[in-house]
């Protein structure tokens, strides 16, 4: 897609989507669960402000600090005014809007530049075409446009970079699941890292991880989405959340530029527990596991403390499940079936070969220290870690840079 279509694809958005409706009122919850959950409000942002993560992924801090003041500053109406990010239609304020504007400044400079430094600045596009869409709600129209945007100059990065990019499309269950393997070279087969991230995020932010880690390790990297998310939309998230992961492991021989016999699987949040319930089903197909940041157990397995969470939490997950309405109690009572230890994974006597590194960062409720150590203690060479930074930046670094000694060793077997 050439520039002017791409700016005449964000003007169709804009004179189609002015009305549309605003993310935060998109899933309809019973009164009784409205009540409960409004208790839970007292924040001036509908959405978890991920500015760590957003960086370390590309997202320029002062360019960030930026977009969301023009958010706060908005007199525009809002659907909850005490939420900054709730500006209602596209327009100014309005959050896809403002991210989707940022993407096109870079998408257009992309346009100017030649090879590497041309896909740089349309991999940051994607990025932040992609964020626009944040938090992926379903029946969200808005987000869906952004996740088109993303694809689009993604493909058009993959056209710059001095990189391999080969969209993988893997059959499964009558219809195809969409990958992008990342190639630092063709000269021989690689080892391979299967990445997947959260609920809410899509598989074009990984960029920086294979360009900073993975690729100055001679590693390939193999993305896809999550169950009911960005191209893997179709299909929603269910007991077996590694059943796409599964497929495209066991897909492996048939793509000709990787070692599937160095295979590992690595996840963020979800993805972490997905990645871990993988090295149990296929434990002769990987070579190790690294989860940060995984819901594993005990929030899964807490209604309680599910129930504080803010909203855009719960609303992720009803979407995930495709709930028409929602019943607080009922939708977080149902999360004990993710539960890797009620699956019967990490209980019982029975350990997996797969050697297991599960990080989680001090005080983060979602992944706690007890649940990264059961993680790892049903592996037969495990480590649970937790890190304790003064910074959640800092943190991600270490995190990683642990993450990817811990792979290079495994693959040495």
């Amino acid at each position: 897609m050439t520039q002017p279509e791409s700016e005449n694809l964000s003007v169709k958005l804009f004179k189609t989507n002015k009305q549309a409706l605003e993310t935060s009122c998109l899933v309809p919850y019973l009164p009784s669960s409205l009540e409960q959950i409004s208790k839970n409000s007292e924040r001036n942002w509908y959405r978890e402000l991920r500015r760590p993560q957003w960086i370390w992924q590309g997202v320029d801090p002062i360019e960030l600090e930026g977009i969301l003041s023009k958010m706060a500053s908005s007199d525009k109406d809002r659907t909850k005014p005490e939420w900054l990010d709730t500006v209602t239609g596209y327009r100014a304020g309005n959050w896809a809007y403002e991210w989707i504007n940022a993407g096109m400044e870079h998408q257009k400079c992309a346009s100017d530049l030649e090879g590497n430094e041309a896909a740089e600045r349309f991999f940051k596009a994607s990025l932040y075409f992609s964020i626009a869409g944040y938090p992926h709600i379903k029946g969200d129209n808005l987000a869906t446009q952004a996740q088109v945007l993303a694809s689009k100059a993604y493909d058009m990065a993959a056209k710059q970079t001095s990189h391999r990019i080969e969209k993988i499309l893997v059959p499964y269950e009558g219809r195809k699941i969409t990958c992008y393997l990342h190639l630092p070279n063709t000269e021989k087969p690689l080892p391979v890292v299967i990445v997947s991230g959260g609920m809410d995020s899509l598989q074009t932010d990984m960029w920086s991880l294979y360009r900073d880690y993975l690729a100055p390790n001679n590693m390939a990297m193999l993305t896809l989405d999550m169950p009911s998310i960005g191209h893997s939309s179709y299909w929603p998230l269910t007991e077996d959340s590694s059943c796409l992961h599964q497929a495209v492991l066991n897909y492996l021989p048939h793509i000709p530029w990787v070692d599937r016999f160095h295979a590992a699987v690595m996840g963020f949040r979800f993805g972490g527990n997905v990645a871990l319930r993988l090295s149990f089903l296929e434990p002769n197909k990987l070579k190790t596991c690294v989860a940060l940041g995984a819901p594993i157990h005990q929030v899964l397995s807490n209604s309680t403390q599910l129930k504080k969470m803010p909203k855009m939490y719960l609303d992720i997950l009803a979407s995930r499940l495709a709930k028409q309405v929602v019943d607080v109690n009922s939708l977080t009572g149902q999360m004990k079936a993710w539960s890797l230890k009620f699956q019967g994974f990490l209980s019982g006597g029975r350990k997996t070969s797969v050697s297991i590194l599960a990080i989680g960062l001090a005080g983060d409720p979602v992944s706690p220290k007890s649940d990264n150590k059961l993680a790892a203690m049903f592996s037969k060479y495990g480590k649970g870690v937790e890190l304790k930074n003064k910074t959640l930046h800092s943190g991600y670094e270490d995190a990683l840079n642990q993450m990817i000694e811990w792979i290079k060793e495994e693959m040495k077997h």
